[in-house]
């Protein structure tokens, strides 16, 4: 399902995916520069109960954030050239580690995703709005939850 959302939306739908998510999800993340990633990333770390500053792990590849509801497993994988380099970085240990992966960048390693994700693109609308499509890949039911969000 796709919608355009304002900014102020866009934080409201990070709030009920923080609500939403499990230990073992994994929320991939696609869209260009600027669109809103980081910033989604850091509102669901913020709800989960997260402390600190949560920034793109761009030159880390992955930062570990602890002290929340669950582990917060951060990806960019920008960088990377091959989708299989990703395991270069222990990504199969974060799959499975209780805790949120979220991975921006993501279509850069579609073909290593898990058989079940929440997917997000978002696209740039204008200055002050972005047109979010958000799917559950691989998990009925949870998509019909997801859709339930916004």
């Amino acid at each position: 399902m796709k919608k355009i959302l304002s900014f102020e939306e866009l934080t409201e739908l990070a709030v009920k995916l923080a609500e939403f998510v499990i230990p073992n999800d994994v929320i991939a993340l696609v869209g260009d520069l600027g669109t809103g990633k980081t910033t989604l990333t850091k509102t669901i770390a913020k709800e989960l109960g997260i402390p600190g500053n949560i920034k793109s792990p761009t030159f880390n590849y992955v930062l570990e954030h602890l002290g929340g509801k669950m582990p917060l497993y951060h990806f960019d994988v920008y960088r990377l050239s091959d989708p299989e380099e990703v395991y270069e970085i222990g990504y199969e240990d974060y799959l499975h580690n209780d805790g949120l992966t979220i991975i921006e960048w993501a279509n850069i390693i579609d073909t290593e995703l898990p058989k079940e994700y929440i997917e997000i693109k978002m696209d740039h609308r204008d200055e002050n709005s972005r047109e979010v499509e958000m799917k559950f890949i691989g998990n009925e039911k949870r998509e019909k939850e997801l859709n339930k969000l916004w």
